[in-house]
């Protein structure tokens, strides 16, 4: 009886996470079609819920990844406890960074959080130290590769149209702007709802529910719909930030910035590997912004963004460690 209720917050606790995760990454889908009002804030958010949805039902690599390339659900004595501690201070960290409008990383708040509760559990030995490293090479590289293509996008781009009037760019590229703002919110979709999908199999195993990492049905439609919600809630703080701080974004640096990080966070997902969506859209926007004059990006908040997507995986970790402590002295 006991284990059942761990299982139902914990299941809580990360359709909730889903959910905040939702409204803080709204930005991310739609952050440049709302600063170019190639859409409306209340047709963005509509159109970034409906995608969000329907990507998170696609795939499931990912939440295979998170559930078991951290740690061996498995192998430890208090699974159930860590993905507790780990789901709460997840949420905290993302809270505290919506709330002033950081753009910080979802992913990197949760993979954090996950492997500072299986250090505060079962030590260093219990992390998956191939797998976790895998994780953490590919967030580093997604958004280095983001604004690399970004910027050969963007030249692309002025190449192709260099002899056309601005107006008529504008206005062909603001239309396509729709296409690309849905293709954002698919991939984040793939990419971002599996994380608590792979949290909450990753309890599963561990309370002894199943034997393997496949995600059961219930868990994905529950995952998928915690994240539609989340999305249609909006994230206007971050949205600011992204859409309007970083470089004055016209409708042809939009759809490069689009194509660009939708491209990354879908191969990544098809290739099973998590993500940042936050920082991949960042870094696609900076690389577009950098292509089109490199002082027109404000790259002083482009270093605070930067600043904070190094110190939310220590961060999280430490408040893991911490509240596993806590329920260490309280449960156990």
């Amino acid at each position: 009886m006991e284990t059942i209720l761990i299982i139902a917050a914990v299941v809580f606790l990360a359709l909730t996470f889903d959910f905040i995760n939702g409204f803080h990454d709204t930005a991310n889908a739609i952050a440049t079609s709302v600063s170019t009002r190639a859409l409306s804030p209340r047709n963005a958010i509509l159109l970034a819920a409906s995608l969000n949805f329907v990507g998170a039902l696609t795939f499931t690599g990912v939440a295979k990844s998170i559930g078991g390339n951290v740690a061996d659900p498995s192998k430890l004595d208090h699974g159930l406890l860590i993905v507790t501690a780990a789901l709460i201070a997840a949420i905290a960290w993302n809270l505290i960074t919506w709330w002033y409008g950081i753009p910080s990383s979802s992913s990197h708040a949760l993979i954090g959080s996950l492997a500072g509760a299986v250090v505060s559990s079962a030590g260093f030995e219990g992390i998956n130290a191939s797998g976790f490293s895998g994780i953490i090479m590919g967030l580093i590289f997604s958004p280095i590769i983001a604004f690399v293509v970004g910027f050969i996008v963007m030249k692309i781009v002025y190449l192709i149209f260099a002899n056309y009037s601005p107006r008529k760019i504008n206005k062909g590229f603001r239309a396509m702007q729709v296409m690309t703002a849905a293709f954002q919110s698919f991939s984040h979709g793939t990419n971002d709802a599996q994380k608590a999908m792979g949290v909450i199999t990753f309890a599963l195993v561990a309370g002894g529910f199943q034997s393997d990492l496949e995600v059961p049905l219930w868990v994905k439609v529950s995952a998928a719909a915690a994240m539609g919600l989340g999305t249609s809630v909006g994230g206007w703080k971050i949205i600011k930030t992204m859409g309007s701080k970083i470089f004055k974004i016209e409708p042809a640096n939009g759809v490069s910035a689009d194509l660009t990080s939708a491209s990354v966070i879908l191969s990544a997902t098809v290739t099973g590997f998590p993500v940042s969506t936050t920082h991949v859209v960042t870094s696609g926007i900076l690389g577009v912004g950098a292509s089109k004059r490199f002082r027109e990006v404000k790259w002083e908040v482009a270093g605070k963004i930067v600043l904070t997507w190094f110190i939310t995986i220590p961060i999280s970790a430490l408040l893991a460690w911490i509240t596993f402590k806590a329920i260490e002295i309280l449960f156990l």
